[in-house]
């Protein structure tokens, strides 16, 4: 099975597309070696892959037919992450003080006030 279509089939991407196009960009290593989108995955293969910031490493146990259910997914694929991955994750999120989404338009008088604490803080460290 094509390597695009397996991630696809155990749930790693939405679509398919999406499945090619990180191959295309080299997020995706088949045994060590940058795998096209074409790349044949067979099963004891390791696969690497970079998703949302953190490096999967999986072990392909099997080769489904088709797409599974989410419960199944775990049949075809071993899932040999480090915990270290998902915590550096999480430390990004924390490393933020304040963080605005983009579009939310100017910021309110809370806002403001929380800003300017945030820089007398920091005038009165130095």
């Amino acid at each position: 099975m094509r390597i695009d279509k397996y991630l696809w089939c155990v749930r790693y991407f939405k679509t398919r597309n999406i499945a090619t196009t990180a191959c295309k960009k080299g997020h995706i290593k088949v045994n060590g070696q940058v795998a096209k989108p074409s790349r044949e995955v067979y099963p004891t293969d390791k696969v690497e892959l970079r998703k949302n910031q953190i490096n999967y490493t999986i072990s392909i146990l099997d080769v489904p037919p088709n797409r599974v259910g989410a419960k199944l997914v775990d049949i075809y694929r071993v899932d040999t992450t480090p915990k270290s991955a998902f915590e550096s994750q999480e430390l990004l999120k924390y490393a933020k003080d304040y963080y605005r989404k983009k579009g939310t338009g100017r910021p309110t008088k809370k806002d403001r006030r929380n800003i300017d604490d945030v820089y007398r803080e920091n005038e009165e460290e130095e």
